[in-house]
Formats: C-alpha cells, sequence, structure tokens
C-alpha cells in the first residue's frame, strides 16, 4: 500500500518479546508480498494463527466460462439476475459474469453475513453499486457504502456485514491490486498529478477483537476451496503495522483530469492488476475546445477486451442503445465501437458529463460466465446499425 499504518498495540522493536497481560507471549504473523521482498504487514495475535484442528474441501459451484462466440459486443443488466434464497452473502452468493486466467469477475447483491473466508490467490477488489455494511478483517473493520472501492489483499481472512442490501461487483485477482505506478513516488506516496490521494484512503482504525473456538474459514486457493477450522477465532489481532492492509477509497474522491479535446481512458485509470485495469469515470466538466465533440470517438481495442459498469448518471455515448444503470457493455479486442448513432451530433456543444462507470481493461480475452448468459440483451451488438441480423 502507498503508506505505512499503525493500528492498535504493538512492541517498540518488531520481532521481540511482546507479552500479554497474563505474561504469555502474543504470537507474531508477518503477512507479505514477494517472499519477503515487497510489501508486508506484521500482526500480533493473542491466540496461534496455525492451529487449525480441521479441514475438508468445499466444491466450487460458480462454474466455467465459454468464449465470446460468435465474437460480438455485447450487454448485460445485472438488475435482471435473481438468486434463489433471499439470505444471499457476499461470498457463497458470488455469481460468475466473465473470467480469464488473470481475473474473475462477479456479481452479488448481498443482504446475510458472509462466512469467514480469504482469498489466497490473490488480491480482491469491491465495488460497492449500493447498500451498506461494513467489512470485518483481522486487522480491523471498515465501514463501507455506496461508490465505495474496497481492495483486500491476499490471504486477508474478513467477512461482509450489510446494513442493507448490499450490490458488489467483485474482481478476484490471480495477483496484487493497487494505484497504478505512475501515480506514486518511488518512496510509495501519491504524486501530484495522481487523481487521488493517501487523504481519500480509509483503513481499519482500531482492532476488531472477537472469542471463539472452532471457528470455520472458507479459503480460495490455486486448486479450489478448502474450509479449515480454527481452534480460536482469527479475529484475535490486538495491534499490527505496516504497508499492507485492506483500504477503501470512494468513486466520488476521485478527481477526473480533463482537457481541450477528448480525453482517452488511461487519464481515468484508478487501479491496476495483473494483466487489467480498473477505470473510473465521473461526473465532470468537458472539451472546451471551440470545436470539440466531447463524445468517445469510435475505437478498436486492438489488445483488450473493454468492460463497462454503468453505476449511475446517463451516459451520453450510449443513449438510445438500451444501457442503463446496472447495465454492463463488453466490447472485446477485434470489434470496434463507439457513439450511438446520433450521439456526436446530440453532444456538440455539451461542457459536462453526469455519468459514473466503473471500466474493467483486460488484455487477455473475457470469457462468459453462467450469470452473464442469465442476463445478456441478445439485441445490443446490432444498436450501431439499427436492425438485426438478416
Amino acid at each position: 500500500m502507498a503508506y505505512y499504518r499503525q493500528v492498535g498495540e504493538i512492541p517498540r522493536k518488531r520481532h521481540t518479546q511482546f507479552r500479554k497481560p497474563d505474561g504469555g507471549l502474543y504470537a507474531e504473523e508477518l503477512m507479505g508480498v514477494e517472499g519477503f521482498s515487497a510489501d508486508s504487514a506484521l500482526l500480533y495475535h493473542r491466540y496461534l494463527p496455525t492451529a487449525i484442528v480441521n479441514a475438508e474441501t468445499v466444491k466450487d459451484e460458480r462454474g466455467g466460462a465459454a468464449p465470446n462466440l460468435p465474437l460480438k459486443p455485447r450487454h448485460f443488466k445485472t438488475t435482471d439476475l435473481t438468486w434463489a434464497s433471499d439470505d444471499v452473502d457476499a461470498v457463497t452468493g458470488r455469481r460468475k459474469l466473465f473470467g480469464n486466467p488473470d481475473v474473475t469477475i462477479g456479481f452479488v447483491v448481498a443482504s446475510a453475513p458472509s462466512p469467514l473466508y480469504r482469498n489466497a490467490f490473490g488480491d480482491e477488489l469491491l465495488y460497492v453499486q449500493g447498500g451498506s455494511g461494513v467489512i470485518e478483517t483481522i486487522y480491523g473493520a471498515i465501514e463501507v457504502g455506496d461508490g465505495d472501492y474496497v481492495v483486500i489483499p491476499t490471504s486477508c481472512t474478513y467477512r461482509v456485514v450489510p446494513s442493507s442490501p448490499m450490490s458488489l461487483l467483485v474482481l478476484e485477482a490471480t495477483g496484487h491490486i493497487g494505484p497504478p505506478k505512475r501515480y506514486l513516488s518511488k518512496a510509495g506516496q501519491f504524486l501530484e498529478h495522481s487523481p487521488y490521494c493517501e487523504r481519500d484512503i480509509r483503513g481499519p482504525s482500531e482492532p476488531l477483537l472477537v472469542e471463539g473456538t472452532d471457528v470455520d474459514v472458507l479459503v480460495r486457493h490455486r486448486a479450489g476451496l478448502t474450509k479449515f477450522t480454527y481452534a480460536n477465532h482469527p479475529f484475535d489481532v490486538v495491534g499490527w503495522d505496516g504497508h499492507l492492509y485492506p483500504w477503501a477509497f470512494n468513486i466520488r474522491d476521485f478527481e477526473p483530469i480533463t482537457g481541450r479535446v477528448h480525453q482517452p481512458p488511461p487519464v481515468h485509470q484508478t487501479f491496476e492488476g495483473p494483466n487489467f485495469v480498473v477505470c473510473s469515470f465521473c461526473p465532470r466538466k468537458v472539451d472546451y475546445h471551440p470545436l470539440a465533440v466531447p463524445v468517445p470517438y469510435n475505437h478498436a481495442n486492438v489488445d483488450s477486451d473493454e468492460l463497462m459498469f454503468y453505476v449511475g448518471g446517463n451516459y451520453e455515448a450510449r443513449k438510445g442503445s438500451g444501457i442503463g444503470i446496472g447495465s454492463m457493455s463488453l466490447h472485446p479486442s477485434g470489434c470496434t465501437h463507439g457513439p450511438q448513432p446520433g450521439a456526436v451530433e446530440a453532444s456538440l456543444g455539451l461542457d459536462y458529463f453526469d455519468e459514473t462507470a466503473v471500466m474493467v481493461d483486460t488484455f487477455r480475452p473475457l470469457e462468459l460466465g453462467e450469470a452473464a448468459e442469465a442476463c445478456e440483451d441478445p439485441a445490443y451488438a446490432w444498436t450501431w446499425a439499427r436492425r438485426g441480423p438478416a
């Protein structure tokens, strides 16, 4: 993470004796990435974090994914997705929309607390489209609500506790997710040209201590899912410090970069992951050249698939295509896409766009999961021509 944080009680020197009130030693746990060669955090547990008493395989129910065939632009309506039960949680209730070897993208509307869970395969990025709740973690708790991104580092045990139904877009990476490197100094500080900074970031501010024995934790790993039973509750950390921890950032705190003519998507970049980027399109002043065309030009993403999740306002470029709040458009490599017919002329003279969207660009093709097949609008690919196949 971009800066050092300290929460709770820790000793003055790392890897030295730190004793409980009863005289016993707290158990150190170093959580680090890249084999002790990159960011880390040092946590102090009341009990041994290694003490498991059972392990069992859990079947992964979310299924595989199918290639985008025939290759074409596609539109998906997440508002059309349904769940079999009213007690849906943010972990086991996720439905798979898209995936490739680098990232799995899911969606869930969660109303029930999730089980304790950790992803040992890669970082996760949650986007809260609506609702509110608390994400409880071994580092402490973070309150989240509409518009929040939440970065959860690899192997961080957590659970999601909604206070109102939470609509969540979930990215599960096969590596690490963080701010683009071009926004950071060599020391990890956000630079002046970054559209957000440390002041916008929220992390746990105090320990979250829960007592319990024989506690189950669902773990995703490279071979599937395993349920571990721990001798003691993993939320037993009295203090920690370091640069590796879960953190939240609200999309409304992203400060758009604008110009005299249309700015390309990289100015909206918010995160980077292994072979993918995440961008935030926020309400903003648009082009002020007297002959500017505010909406995007037709473009072909020759090296990437472009997935756009529409979460607020009215997206000017695709008016009339069926796109609405909760829609996701997929424009794959190999297809040129651009404004809806008539959108260019309609945009001339506009000086402000009231739109909010989350974009994921992947550098390997996205395949379609069962949830994508369940909520697709089959007419979308033909909206530029205003007619379907002959």
